[in-house]
């Protein structure tokens, strides 16, 4: 089958992949769409230390094509959205409702997929750029049919992550003012997320000014060019502020954002070492640095609530994606991602 493999220094889409059958608590996915996320780029860079050979993509979705014993909540034929958290279920976290904290769920890469005879590593409990990926249970979350599998594929990273920070992790109540440092995928969702939360203005900031567009089209009610420019709109500061670019320079202007009792939360992905500095008297008018792992959702919840209010016009998702590529054009979707050409690319099978 085909799908894009990391080897260490290159990526490319090959033909002669291998996955194994479901095993118990497994389902067997064919995956129809899959979203480029910067995250899939970051382990190409080196941003993102991951072994190799490796099956890139985790933003994907597709249709169950077998299921391993005791796997009941899906079955051959249904639509699914893929979720990367591979949580155990029965941990301290996974009971306190918290299942992207769950350690079993974290840096334990699992070797699913096999080339030539060769064990190949899966990328984030997923790889969602192969024809057919295996999953655990918990990762395979039902979804309407009518939604289409390219725009449902967003759901499992861009729109949960995004949407996810604002409603599960910043908490963002109605009236309150958001500063969101980025417009890509990311930050295209802690958009849309503030605009359902009912933020009294919502700022948008990118130096690419062609996407100023589609960001008040997901909700923001100003654009900027710049950091220093917000001020001209929020003064004081905001309540929150996103960082969802990964640049550590921005996480101090973030938190330079921010008026009293505010929060910086910070989505983007710098590499793996780096080291971010502010003022620490900064932050003692109760003000916060929060991080976030994958909104800190609960996906098998989520899912279903974002597909929910897509199918009552309240979430976007097929406004996101821009552009759709067969895989075999992985190339072209990289290169048209890296310029700023496209909200989401999304690789088809």
């Amino acid at each position: 089958m085909r799908g894009v493999v990391f080897d260490g220094e290159s990526a490319e889409v090959v033909g002669d992949l291998e996955v194994r059958e479901p095993g118990p608590g497994e389902v067997l996915v064919a995956v129809a769409a899959a979203g480029l996320c910067h995250s899939d780029l970051s382990v190409i860079d080196g941003t993102i230390p991951f072994p190799s050979p490796v099956v890139l993509g985790h933003e994907g979705a597709g249709v169950v094509e077998a299921v391993g014993a005791g796997v009941t909540h899906v079955a051959p034929g249904d639509h699914v959205a893929l979720s990367t958290i591979a949580n155990c279920g029965a941990c301290g976290e996974c009971g306190r409702g918290r299942p992207t904290m769950c350690r079993r769920a974290i840096g334990r890469p699992d070797r699913p997929f096999s080339r030539g005879g060769e064990p190949v590593y899966q990328f984030a409990a997923n790889s969602a750029f192969a024809e057919r990926t295996l999953v655990k249970g918990v990762q395979a979350v039902q979804i309407p049919e009518d939604i289409p599998l390219t725009s449902a594929a967003l759901i499992g990273c861009a729109v949960v992550t995004g949407v996810g920070a604002v409603l599960n992790r910043a908490r963002v109540a109605a009236g309150e003012t958001v500063v969101v440092i980025g417009a890509g995928g990311i930050g295209l969702n802690v958009l849309q997320g503030a605009r359902i939360a009912g933020a009294s203005a919502v700022v948008a900031v990118d130096a690419n000014p062609s996407k100023e567009a589609v960001a008040r089209r997901f909700g923001a009610t100003d654009f900027f060019g710049s950091v220093e420019a917000v001020r001209e709109v929020l003064p004081q500061g905001a309540d929150h502020v996103f960082e969802c670019v990964g640049r550590v320079s921005l996480v101090r202007e973030a938190v330079d954002l921010l008026d009293r009792h505010g929060q910086a939360v910070l989505l983007g992905m710098p590499g793996a070492t780096a080291e971010a500095s502010f003022v620490v008297a900064s932050l003692f008018l109760d003000k916060a640095i929060l991080g976030c792992r994958y909104g800190s959702s609960a996906p098998q919840r989520d899912f279903a609530l974002y597909a929910r209010w897509y199918g009552e016009g309240r979430l976007l998702l097929d406004e996101l994606v821009t552009v759709t590529y067969p895989v075999e054009d992985f190339g072209k979707a990289v290169a048209d991602a890296g310029a700023g050409r496209v909200a989401r690319a999304v690789l088809t099978f």
